[in-house]
This record gives structure tokens, C-alpha cells and sequence, in this order.
């Protein structure tokens, strides 16, 4: 009793299909309908989608079972509408007004079918809503706007609960909202007040760019030539730097060499003007000077202190007596 009990309710709520009489409908687009999808007749099912194919190239045809309890006509009409947010669809009757009986096997043509929605059409239209929303409102108000779409009955009072909670949302962010529209009013005002200088600025930046734009080729052949600088300074700074390292170490001696020689130095140029002086007058009578040696006097200091072969010489010119 209890397995008969559990076939009867599955039988009654569509879980199992007993067969039927097969039927075929031709749709521009059957997009997510799939072979077992239920085939519905004011929201009863009454059969299921048992086969989808391709024909003449560019038309989907559908084949389906019915209860052949429920005889269908030649001027019935077939629909596809979505099942539920996932994606789920189901092939929807009704009845035309021929009252002529579809032979089994009968064709419903394109012109007495209907795809589904498309549903990236639909919610682009509704972006700005649901981005009011929360997710379990933006489900519920989706679901509803589909079903009022695809006109089923009944949903007119629902799309308007969801659309209330839509508004009582953007009530609750009123204070936010005109804080907003505050700040922005103050952006927009300093804009406006900077106007010209504004205009001004897009002016010469386009200027500017219009001027690279137009040189375009010599700030490309310049970025080259400096590429090729860098590489000829690389390549003499590498060439010229054991040179300019011995330069600096022998500065360095010449300095130290000044430093130890600083009093010497000194003397030697706070005498420089008055023997240059002297000298000068002396090169006054010619372009010649006339030396006499009166005394030498040489020696040679060895490292132990001697010294070695002393020389000493006294003119007798009489330019040296005087």
C-alpha cells in the first residue's frame, strides 16, 4: 500500500511520465531547453520535451509528449518560459480558436511559437533598480518581473511589493543620498567657477599633444641618439678610467707634496713681484739678458754625509770685483 501510495502522489505531482501522444513545434531559439524539460498547460504539466534538433538549417524543432487525455489543436500555441532564476525552462500550451484536432505527430509552426525571454535584455533595463536592492530582493523582483513578462497572471500585486521595497530602501538612505547630491553640487560649482582656466588648461594640453604628435618622428630619431650617447659614454668612461684613476691617485701626492711645501711656497710668491719687477727692468734694454758667473761653489752629499769631489770656482772678471 505504501509503494502504490508513493507511485500515486509522483504520478500526480510529474515525477514520472506515462508516455503520451508526440507532437513537434518549430522555435527561432530554444536556448537552455533540454530533453525531459516539463511541457505545461496553464502551469498543470501534461507531458515532457523528449527530443531537440536542428532543421533546415536555421530552425529549432521541438519534439514533445502530451497526455492523450489532453488533445491539442491545430491552432495551439507554444511557448518557452523560464522555470525558476537558474536558467530552468519548460515548454508552455494553450489553446487557439480552431477548435481542429492536431493529428499526432502534428507540427505547431513558427509562427504559432514563442521563444524565451531574453534575459540580459531584461535586467539591463532593470540595472538601476536592482542596484537599490539586496540579493534575496533582487532574486525575488527578478522572478517576478519574468513571470509578469512572460504574462502570467497574478504577478501585477507582487511586482509592486518588490518594487515598495525598492523604494523603502532609498527612503532609508535619504540623509545619504542628499549628502551626495550636496558634495556634488559643491564640485560641480567650483567647476563652474574655474571655468576658463578649465578651458584653458584642455586647450594647451592639446596643443601640447598635437606638438608631440607633430614631432612625433625627431623625439623618436632623439631617444635614439641618446640611447647611442649613453652607449659611447659607457664605453669612454670604461676606456678612459684606469687613466682617470692614476690621474686622481697622483693629485693626491701632488697635494700632499703643496701641503708638506706650504712655507716655501709661501716665500716664495710674496718674493715673486719684487724680482719680477727687478727682472722686468732688466729686459727693458733688449730682448736678451747678460749673466756672468762669479762663484760655483758644487758638492755632492752622499747618503753617509761625505762628500764627494767639491768644486769650487771665482771669476776674476772685473764684473765680478765690482
Amino acid at each position: 500500500m505504501t509503494v502504490l501510495a508513493t507511485g500515486a502522489l509522483a504520478q500526480t505531482l510529474g515525477a514520472f511520465s506515462g508516455g503520451g501522444t508526440a507532437y513537434r513545434a518549430r522555435f527561432t531559439d530554444v536556448a537552455g531547453v533540454l530533453a525531459g524539460d516539463d511541457v505545461r498547460i496553464a502551469g498543470v504539466k501534461v507531458g515532457e520535451v523528449t527530443d531537440i534538433r536542428l532543421v533546415d538549417g536555421a530552425t529549432a524543432e521541438l519534439e514533445f509528449t502530451v497526455d492523450p487525455a489532453v488533445p491539442l489543436t491545430a491552432s495551439t500555441k507554444a511557448k518557452i518560459r523560464y522555470r525558476n532564476l537558474v536558467g530552468q525552462r519548460y515548454l508552455a500550451l494553450s489553446e487557439g480558436p480552431t477548435a481542429e484536432r492536431l493529428r499526432p505527430n502534428g507540427l505547431i509552426p513558427l509562427g504559432q511559437t514563442t521563444p524565451a525571454l531574453d534575459l540580459t535584455v531584461v535586467f539591463n533595463g532593470f540595472r538601476p533598480l536592482f542596484t537599490g536592492l539586496s540579493p534575496q530582493d533582487v532574486n525575488g523582483f527578478a522572478y517576478e518581473i519574468i513571470k509578469l513578462l512572460q504574462g502570467e497572471g497574478g504577478t501585477v500585486t507582487h511586482l509592486l511589493e518588490r518594487t515598495a521595497s525598492l523604494t523603502t530602501t532609498l527612503a532609508d538612505r535619504d540623509e545619504l543620498i542628499g549628502r551626495v547630491i550636496t558634495n556634488l553640487n559643491q564640485v560641480l560649482g567650483v567647476l563652474d567657477q574655474r571655468d576658463a582656466q578649465l578651458n584653458e588648461t584642455v586647450k594647451q594640453l592639446q596643443l601640447f599633444v598635437s606638438g608631440l604628435a607633430a614631432d612625433r618622428e625627431a623625439i623618436g630619431d632623439a631617444i635614439a641618439n641618446i640611447g647611442g650617447l649613453a652607449q659611447a659614454t659607457t664605453g669612454l668612461l670604461h676606456d678612459a678610467r684606469p687613466a682617470l684613476a692614476a690621474d686622481i691617485s697622483a693629485l693626491n701626492t701632488l697635494t700632499g707634496t703643496l701641503q708638506a711645501n706650504t712655507a716655501a711656497i709661501e716665500s716664495t710668491l710674496a718674493n715673486a713681484p719684487e724680482r719680477l719687477r727687478a727682472l722686468t727692468r732688466t729686459a727693458s734694454y733688449g730682448s736678451w739678458f747678460n749673466f756672468y758667473l762669479c762663484d760655483f761653489d758644487g758638492r755632492v752629499i752622499a747618503p753617509d754625509g761625505r762628500e764627494l769631489n767639491p768644486v769650487t770656482f771665482h771669476g776674476t772678471n772685473a764684473k765680478c770685483s765690482s
